[in-house]
């Protein structure tokens, strides 16, 4: 019950500020754009093929879906440490942070919460893309199960990335500090795909198994593979221990 009303407090300070809003009309203009882009290139290749005589059927999941989830989940590295940026740099620019930790709510409910409205306000974001690929019903027929596979895998990453950005939040007051610390940290678990296409050591393995881009590309082709659930997983786990260890040093000095 408590985290729920943190949870709660949390979606509405989200939106008795611009940052909802101004985050939810980026993705949604910059993820309708890719969806326009992919969708002009669908027709035109499709037009392309029939003017030559190829009979063979493109597939709209593989030319706009996959492109499109693709997409999302480069574009929430920027957006993704707006949202958790605030989240406990604010309570400590208040002075509000040590009235929290001196409260009868334990660590876990106060994180919890917190981290909760994130994900709830990134699925929100999720939605819009979502819309944007139901429009495709008016043409055709898509396959829906790649596409709610790959929304859940860009659930499950975001979940991950928020969950080591709240964790960051507490390290710090500034709010612009946490949302570079938090892009810093999403870029390189990003880059680290990039390392192990170059390298074949085991150093070079490990770097790309950690890459959240890495396990993505099973969703982005509607497979459900149970080691990148788990490893996404795992990073949100891993993000609130974090977190957990900061407000726990943060009781402890107030």
């Amino acid at each position: 019950m408590n985290t729920w009303t943190i949870c709660s407090k949390e979606i509405q300070s989200y939106f008795r500020s611009p940052i909802a809003y101004g985050v939810m009309a980026f993705f949604a203009l910059i993820t309708g754009y890719f969806f326009w882009i992919a969708t002009v290139f669908f027709v035109q290749r499709g037009l392309q093929s029939a003017m030559m005589g190829q009979s063979a059927p493109m597939d709209v999941n593989e030319w706009v879906v996959r492109n499109l989830l693709g997409n999302v989940s480069v574009i929430q590295l920027f957006l993704l440490p707006m949202i958790t940026m605030r989240l406990f740099a604010e309570e400590k620019r208040s002075g509000t942070i040590e009235l929290l930790v001196t409260s009868p709510l334990k660590d876990i409910e106060i994180i919890i919460g917190k981290w909760l409205a994130a994900v709830i306000l990134y699925a929100c974001m999720l939605g819009i893309a979502l819309l944007n690929l139901s429009m495709l019903y008016m043409w055709g027929k898509p396959d829906w199960r790649p596409m709610l596979v790959g929304f859940l895998g860009l659930l499950l990453q975001g979940s991950g990335l928020l969950a080591l950005g709240t964790f960051v939040s507490t390290c710090t007051k500034n709010q612009i500090v946490a949302g570079v610390a938090g892009f810093g940290i999403c870029l390189l678990l990003w880059v680290l795909d990039w390392v192990s296409s170059f390298e074949t050591s085991t150093a070079a393995k490990v770097a790309g198994y950690l890459s959240v881009l890495s396990h993505f590309d099973s969703f982005s082709k509607g497979v459900l593979d149970s080691k990148d659930i788990v490893y996404y997983l795992s990073l949100s786990v891993f993000g609130l221990f974090l977190t957990a260890r900061s407000m726990e040093s943060i009781r402890w000095r107030a």
